[in-house]
């Protein structure tokens, strides 16, 4: 290999190390039980995000030590958000190192990033390359990335809920296995301090209902039921409209109503229904439920 090129190699191979390095102290281990481990990131001082996907409401966390133990903790979770697969656990003691988290306005395709893990005791690395870098997505869970971010392979067994990282060892994200099928995400910095402040502050994500029931049909949403005295009831819907549009966004069925009134908890929309050959607008005062 010529010098300069062996030069290059060097320079990127001590960047990586250094990187990990970086990450590692607020890279930790969380117990999921059956034996099994899995990571989690140093928010605060005394706060964990992980992986809600299979953590128990009451675990072990484990802080790596610089003779390759772990110091186990007692965590428990305070709030959990299936929609984005995101847990914050409280660890007794405190004493954490928190992470180092960056936004990704300057992030692109082909940039190098490393998955960090500690499903046992020492941290992991996997080398990889933003894959898949998109705009905001809607979850089938309910949740909103507000960037999508895909590596170019699959996440190691153990490394959801720990973090993606970049070559400074800033957390750009944090791993999930569980919100798209047959892809492993990353769910990035902006999402989490949004999702992370409403678990702290509520234990639960507020997200909007309408109290109604409905069944896909040809062209949108057909009510079948509604909660007496909820929201949709209030605003005039009726058994047998058939829902077309909330707020400008298209309804193709439950799916789409669900996801769309999710972000509008609290907010006074116009909803839009087919009755009887004609379109209605009506005025929906979207509910609010954890």
């Amino acid at each position: 290999m010529a010098q300069p090129a062996l030069d290059v190699f060097h320079a990127l191979d001590q960047a990586l190390a250094t990187a990990v390095a970086t990450a590692a102290p607020a890279t930790l281990h969380v117990s999921r039980g059956h034996g099994s481990g899995g990571t989690g990131i140093a928010w605060a001082a005394d706060l964990v995000v992980t992986s809600s996907f299979h953590c128990p409401d009451t675990t072990k966390v484990g802080i790596g030590t610089p003779d390759g133990e772990l110091d186990l903790r007692d965590a428990e979770v305070i709030g959990r958000d299936p929609g984005t697969d995101v847990a914050v656990l409280r660890v007794s003691g405190g004493g954490l190192t928190p992470a180092a988290f960056r936004d990704i306005d300057q992030l692109g395709v082909g940039n190098l990033a490393l998955a960090i893990g500690r499903p046992g005791r020492t941290a992991r690395a996997s080398l990889r390359a933003i894959g898949v870098l998109g705009p905001s997505i809607d979850t089938v869970h309910g949740g909103t990335l507000d960037r999508y971010i895909e590596s170019d392979r699959q996440i190691p067994r153990g490394f959801a809920g720990g973090p993606l990282i970049d070559a400074d060892g800033a957390v750009i994200g944090m791993n999930t296995r569980t919100l798209l099928r047959g892809a492993d995400l990353a769910v990035p910095t902006a999402t989490l301090r949004r999702v992370v402040a409403e678990l702290v502050a509520h234990g639960g994500m507020r997200r909007g209902y309408a109290g109604v029931g409905a069944y896909p049909a040809h062209g949108g949403a057909l009510v079948a039921n509604l909660d007496d005295g909820g929201p949709a009831a209030s605003a005039g819907v009726m058994i047998g409209d058939l829902i077309v549009e909330l707020d400008g966004v298209a309804i193709s069925g439950p799916d789409t109503l669900r996801i769309a009134l999710a972000p509008r908890a609290g907010k006074t929309v116009k909803l839009v229904v087919q009755r009887a050959g004609t379109r209605a607008e009506l005025d929906l005062a979207v509910g609010t439920r954890s």
